[in-house]
C-alpha cells in the first residue's frame, strides 16, 4: 500500500469528519455565549477589552481560512477521477 492509498485517504476523511462534527458542536455552543454575552453588553451598557475585539479579529480571520481550505478539500473531493 501507499502512502497515498485508500487507508490513508479513508483515515485522513474520517479524521477531517470528526474534526468538523467537533467543531459544529463547539460553534454552536460558542454562538449560544456570544449571543448571550451580547444581550447582556447591550442591557448593561458595557465594554469589552479592546484585546477581546481583536482575538475576535483574529478568530475571524482564522476561520475564512479553515473555510477556503475546507472548500479546496470538497472541490477536490468532487472533482476526482
Amino acid at each position: 500500500m501507499t502512502q497515498h492509498g485508500p487507508d490513508t485517504v479513508d483515515a485522513s476523511l474520517a479524521d477531517l469528519s470528526d474534526a468538523l462534527g467537533k467543531a459544529a458542536e463547539d460553534f454552536r455552543l460558542a454562538r449560544t455565549l456570544l449571543d448571550r454575552v451580547r444581550a447582556d453588553l447591550a442591557a448593561r451598557n458595557t465594554s469589552v477589552a479592546r484585546s477581546v475585539v481583536a482575538g475576535a479579529r483574529a478568530v475571524i480571520d482564522h476561520l475564512r481560512g479553515a473555510d477556503e481550505a475546507l472548500r479546496d478539500v470538497v472541490k477536490a473531493l468532487e472533482t476526482r477521477d
